[in-house]
C-alpha cells in the first residue's frame, strides 16, 4: 500500500490557488487555524507571521503531507514580504480573553496591534480581502476601515469582521435543544460580535422551529455569553481557541470559495452596511470575487428579535465610534 492510500488528509491544491497570510499565527487561535488552513486545496501558499515563534511553527506544518507550501515570518520587519502577493489576510492576531476580562477590556492593546496590521496591509497587499478575528471586532472592523480609508485604498466589500463563531454557537445550540443533527442547523445571527450586540435571529432557523419567548431569551443569552462559558471553564487557560480556528476556517474557504466565481456562498460577517442606521453592522452576507457581494436584509423579526434589534444599536454605535476615534487619533 503507498503512503499516499494511507492518509486521509493529503490534500491537492486547485488551479487558481490563493495565497493566503496569517497575522498572529504563533498564538492561540493562529496555530490551531494555521492546521487547519494548511489542508484547504484552495490555498496554493500559506504565509505565517507573528511577533515570535512564527519559524517553528511553519516548520512544524511544513511536515504535513499536503501541498500547500507554508513560509514562516517573524518581526516587524518580515511583514511586507508575509503580505506581498496575498489574496486573503487572516488576523487573528492579540491578547486573548482572561477570567473576568471583557472584550473591551481587551481594546487598547488589541486596538494597537490591528491598526500597525493594517496600515501594513494598505501599503503591501491592499486588493486582498481582510478577515479581521482580534477583539472587538465591534471596533477593530471600523479601525481597519479607517486605516485603508487614509492609504486611499478602502474597498468595503474586502474590510470583513469575523462573526461565524456566533453562528456555529446557535446551530450547535439550537441541534441540541432540538435533537436535530447540527450539520443541517443554520441559525442567522446579526448585530455585532460581544455581548448583547450578537443576536441569533431563532425564528429564521433553517429548518423551521418553534421557541417560546422565555425559551428564545434563555438560548440567545446563552448564545451570547458564550465565549465567557469557556473562559470560565479553562479556568485561566485561555479562551475560545480551537472552536474560534474552526469557525474562522470555515469562514476563510467560504471567502475563497467566493473568489473563485463559486456561486451562492454565504457567510456572517460584521461589514459596512446599510441594513440599520449604523455605519457597520452584522448580517449574512453573500461572497464572490470582488469579497461581499451582497449583505443580506435582516426579515422578518418576531417582538423579542425587533426589541434586541433596538437595545443593541446604541451598545454597537459606541463600539463602531471607540474604533473610528482610535483610528484617528
Amino acid at each position: 500500500m503507498s503512503s499516499r492510500s494511507r492518509s486521509s488528509v493529503v490534500v491537492e491544491a486547485k488551479a487558481g490557488a490563493r495565497k493566503v497570510a496569517l497575522l498572529g499565527a504563533a498564538g492561540g487561535i493562529g496555530q490551531p487555524l494555521a492546521l487547519l488552513l494548511k489542508m484547504q486545496p484552495l490555498i496554493a501558499e500559506l504565509s505565517l507571521y507573528d511577533i515570535a515563534n512564527t519559524v517553528g511553527v511553519a516548520a512544524d506544518l511544513s511536515h504535513c503531507n499536503t501541498t500547500v507550501k507554508v513560509t514562516g515570518h517573524t518581526g516587524q520587519e518580515s511583514l511586507a514580504a508575509a503580505l506581498e502577493g496575498a489574496d486573503l489576510v487572516v488576523i487573528p492576531a492579540g491578547v486573548p480573553r482572561k477570567p473576568g476580562m471583557t472584550r473591551d477590556d481587551l481594546f487598547n492593546i488589541n486596538a494597537g496591534i490591528v491598526k500597525t496590521l493594517a496600515e501594513a496591509i494598505a501599503k503591501h497587499s491592499p486588493t486582498a480581502v481582510i478577515a479581521i478575528i482580534s477583539n472587538p471586532v465591534n471596533s477593530t472592523v471600523p479601525i481597519t476601515a479607517e486605516v485603508l480609508k487614509k492609504a486611499g485604498v478602502y474597498d468595503p466589500r474586502k474590510v470583513l469582521g469575523v462573526t461565524t463563531l456566533d453562528v456555529v454557537r446557535a446551530n450547535t445550540f439550537v441541534a441540541e435543544a432540538k435533537g436535530l443533527a447540527v450539520q443541517d442547523v443554520d441559525v442567522p445571527v446579526v448585530g455585532g460580535h460581544a455581548g448583547i450586540t450578537i443576536l441569533p435571529l431563532l425564528s429564521q432557523t433553517n429548518p423551521a422551529v418553534s421557541f417560546t419567548e422565555d425559551e428564545a431569551a434563555k438560548l440567545t443569552d446563552r448564545i451570547q455569553n458564550a465565549g465567557t462559558e469557556v473562559v470560565e471553564a479553562k479556568a485561566g487557560a485561555g479562551s475560545a481557541t480551537l472552536s474560534m480556528a474552526y469557525a474562522a476556517a470555515r469562514f476563510s474557504e467560504s471567502v475563497l470559495r467566493g473568489l473563485e466565481g463559486e456561486a451562492d456562498v454565504y457567510e456572517a460577517a460584521f461589514v459596512e452596511s446599510k441594513v440599520t442606521e449604523l455605519p457597520f453592522f452584522a448580517s449574512k452576507v453573500r461572497l464572490g470575487p470582488n469579497g461581499v457581494e451582497e449583505v443580506l436584509p435582516l426579515g422578518k423579526l418576531t417582538p423579542f428579535e425587533e426589541k434586541g434589534v433596538a437595545d443593541l444599536i446604541p451598545v454597537l454605535k459606541k463600539n463602531i465610534d471607540t474604533g473610528v476615534e482610535f483610528a484617528n487619533k
